[in-house]
């Protein structure tokens, strides 16, 4: 099974998106895969949602967190547990397209990448569309620095190249500092422009929360990748300007 992927979701209160999410990566035509929900102690109806759904396909697996203790503590866990060599991100309230899994398999192995991304598609609570996310094709650590173009839900990468590499133990934009630890060790890399997943914004998410964000942007900057102050307003201004275009948009 080396070419088992293992889907990584974190999961907290997600009962009222999590049955979808799921379903989406039952509905994947790449079948060889598990996928690792970590509970990070849920009060409402997830968990139970989650076990019908371990009972009828076994490689679906619920780790229960004894402390709740953030998004980053939780997939780290799974990352930890995960069997696969490909790792892949699904948060609890996100959606994968069908051929997501295959075509980006597919694109790994023939363009001999180590990690990937793509574009994804906007949907509120509702479902109603709200637009999609473009990414680029090609990315740097430099570039990744100024802008964050890989949604998490997009994100996969090769253990067997790799190793394991975990997420930073901060409360937001831990993914985010994941892909700057990746695009350390590998300079750069690629994606697929065509919208493999849907990332779903919820009311008062950090990501509509413009000044939260950058709390957390500069957050990265100065205490993840412990980049000098000066260096730091560098890159700062380029997130802020590159963050208006996308207001705009640009």
């Amino acid at each position: 099974m080396s070419d088992l992927v293992s889907v990584i979701t974190p999961s907290y209160k997600s009962e009222k998106f999590i049955a979808q999410t799921i379903e989406s990566v039952l509905a994947q035509t790449y079948k060889n895969w598990e996928m690792i929900i970590v509970d990070d102690v849920s009060s409402d109806n997830s968990n139970k949602i989650i076990e019908k759904y371990i009972n009828k396909d076994s490689r679906i697996k619920l780790i229960k967190l004894e402390i709740n203790s953030g998004p980053a503590i939780a997939r780290n866990r799974a990352i930890k547990e995960a069997k696969g060599r490909y790792i892949a991100f699904l948060d609890a309230d996100d959606l994968w397209k069908a051929e997501k899994l295959e075509k980006q398999i597919d694109f790994m192995n023939k363009s001999n990448l180590s990690f990937t991304y793509s574009s994804y598609d906007l949907i509120d609570e509702e479902d109603n569309d709200l637009g999609s996310f473009k990414t680029k094709d090609k990315i740097t650590y430099d570039e990744l620095l100024k802008t964050n173009s890989i949604g998490c839900l997009t994100a996969i990468y090769d253990t067997e190249r790799l190793g394991k590499i975990y997420m930073p133990n901060i409360l937001k934009r831990q993914d985010y500092g994941l892909w700057l630890k990746i695009l350390k060790k590998i300079n750069k890399t690629q994606g697929i422009v065509e919208p493999l997943a849907t990332y779903r914004i919820l009311k008062n998410s950090v990501s509509s929360n413009k000044l939260k964000a950058a709390k957390y942007q500069w957050k990265i900057y100065r205490e993840v990748e412990n980049i000098n102050i000066f260096k730091s307003l560098y890159y700062f201004i380029h997130y802020t300007y590159n963050g208006l275009k996308k207001y705009k948009g640009d």
